[in-house]
């Protein structure tokens, strides 16, 4: 029999607390409201044409749905430490690069894969740039895997 270990998501103190609250507020007030629209649909009648008994069970599923998926990732967490010493580059830093081929400054934080959000500038530590990153100082080069081919940085800066 294989031990399979669970997946552990790597959490910011600030975004554990937000998952926390959400958890929260989801198993007290949002389970309340649902439930009260599931009472008011039934009581609409005819559940087999009632369109707002299959929207509020709808509803009731996304929320089940969502709790369980918040329960996994607060029961497997380790809260990132965003103090540690030391000037390279970790979960919870700021970095600064350069990309050498278009000469172009771009300034990324590195995070768990729960906060991860490209668009804004946040890097999952587990995709293949936050990877490369990981480990390095400021002035070393990284080369990046992506799928127009190698990318060529160069790290300006890291803090904290």
């Amino acid at each position: 029999m294989q031990n399979k270990m669970a997946k552990q998501y790597k959490l910011s103190a600030e975004r554990l607390q937000q998952m926390q609250e959400e958890m929260n507020y989801l198993k007290t007030v949002r389970e309340k409201e649902v439930a009260e629209l599931i009472k008011e649909a039934r009581s609409f009648g005819d559940l087999s044409e009632n369109s707002e008994y299959d929207e509020a069970k709808n509803e009731q599923g996304k929320l089940y749905s969502r709790i369980a998926q918040l329960e996994e990732i607060l029961s497997n967490y380790v809260v990132i430490d965003e103090q540690a010493e030391g000037d390279y580059v970790r979960l919870g830093c700021t970095v600064v690069v350069l990309d050498k081929e278009f000469d172009e400054e771009t300034t990324y934080k590195i995070v768990g894969s729960q906060e991860a959000d490209p668009m804004s500038g946040m890097i999952s530590e587990d995709s293949p740039f936050g990877k490369a990153l990981l480990g390095k100082n400021a002035g070393d080069d990284v080369v990046v895997d992506a799928p127009g081919g190698a990318v060529e940085y160069k790290i300006v800066s890291v803090s904290k």
